[in-house]
C-alpha cells in the first residue's frame, strides 16, 4: 500500500510539471497570435488591393499578356504545402500534409515542402519529389520569404517544370475556427475588371511585367500570415487542452493520492490496535 501511494505521488508530481510546460506554451502561443493577427489585418487589404490592380491593367486591352498568365504547355502539378517548423500544434500538420498528398496523388504533382513537418513527411513518401524544401524560413512570415518562394515558382514555371501551382495552407477565421484551403496561384487568374489604374497606352504589358511577379509575392505573403496565424491558434487551444486535461487528471490522482493514503493510515492504525491486543493476551 505505500509503494502505491508513493506511486501516485510520483505521477502526480511528474503531471504537474508536464502542465506547467503546456500552461507556458499556452501563455507563449497566445502572445504569438495576437501579434500576427495584428500583422494580418492590415495585410489583407493590400493583397485584395494587388489584386484589384492586376484586373484594372488586364482591363486595358486584348494585347495584353505575360508568361504568368498563359499556360506553359507542362501537365506537372507544384504543391507548395506551408507546414509548420514545430509540433505540438495539434491537427495543423496532420491536416495540411494529407491535403498536400491527396493533391499530389490526384494530379500526379510534385512537392514544394514549407516547414519541417513537410519535408520530413515527403521525404519519406515514395513516388512524391521534393523540388524545394523551405525549413525555417517563415517562422516569422516575411516579405522577403514570400519573394524567395516567389522567385522559385516563377523559374519553375518558365522553365516548364511545374504547369500549376496549388497552395495548400490555412486561412484564418477565428481563434477557434481554421479552414484548410487549396489556392491555385500559378497560372495566375484575375479577371479584367474596370479600376483606377491609369497607365499610357502600351505601357500595359510593361507594368504587368512589374506588376505580376508583386502580386504572386503578395499573395504568398498573405497565405504565410493566415497559415502562421493558424498554427498558432491551433497550438494555443492544444496546449490549453493539454493543461485542462492535466488538471482533471490532477484532481481524480489527488482523490486517488488521499484515499490511498487513507487506506494505508487505517491499515497501519489496525495493525497496531491488533499488537497491543495481542499483547495484553
Amino acid at each position: 500500500m505505500a509503494e502505491n501511494v508513493r506511486a501516485i505521488k510520483r505521477r502526480i508530481g511528474n503531471i504537474e510539471d508536464i502542465r506547467q510546460i503546456t500552461k507556458a506554451m499556452n501563455a507563449i502561443a497566445m502572445t504569438k497570435l495576437t501579434r500576427m493577427k495584428r500583422r494580418l489585418e492590415p495585410a489583407r487589404p493590400y493583397v485584395a488591393a494587388l489584386e484589384s490592380f492586376i484586373a484594372a491593367l488586364l482591363a486595358q486591352g486584348a494585347e495584353v499578356s505575360h508568361p504568368l498568365l498563359a499556360d506553359n504547355g507542362s501537365t506537372a502539378v507544384g504543391v507548395l504545402a506551408l507546414n509548420a517548423d514545430r509540433g505540438l500544434c495539434g491537427r495543423f500538420q496532420g491536416e495540411i500534409n494529407r491535403k498536400a498528398e491527396e493533391v499530389v496523388t490526384r494530379d500526379g504533382g510534385k512537392i514544394l515542402a514549407g516547414g519541417e513537418k513537410a519535408r520530413a513527411h515527403f521525404s519519406t513518401q515514395r513516388g512524391i519529389e521534393i523540388l524545394r524544401a523551405y525549413t525555417h524560413l517563415y517562422e516569422e512570415p516575411s516579405i522577403q520569404a514570400a519573394r524567395r518562394i516567389a522567385r522559385d515558382a516563377i523559374d519553375l514555371y518558365t522553365a516548364g517544370e511545374i504547369g500549376k501551382l496549388v497552395v495548400v495552407g490555412m486561412e484564418f477565421v477565428s481563434d477557434l475556427a481554421q479552414r484548410l484551403v487549396t489556392v491555385d496561384l500559378l497560372p495566375i487568374r484575375v479577371a479584367p475588371a474596370g479600376g483606377e489604374a491609369i497607365v499610357e497606352p502600351g505601357d500595359a504589358a510593361e507594368m504587368l511585367a512589374i506588376a505580376l511577379p508583386l502580386y504572386l509575392e503578395g499573395k504568398i505573403f498573405g497565405l504565410l500570415l493566415e497559415t502562421k496565424t493558424s498554427e498558432h491558434a491551433i497550438r494555443r487551444q492544444a496546449m490549453k487542452n493539454a493543461t485542462d486535461n492535466a488538471d482533471d487528471l490532477l484532481t481524480v490522482l489527488t482523490r486517488f493520492y488521499h484515499k490511498a493514503r487513507q487506506q494505508s493510515i487505517t491499515r497501519e492504525i489496525a495493525d497496531i490496535v491488533g499488537g497491543a491486543e495481542a499483547l495484553r493476551e
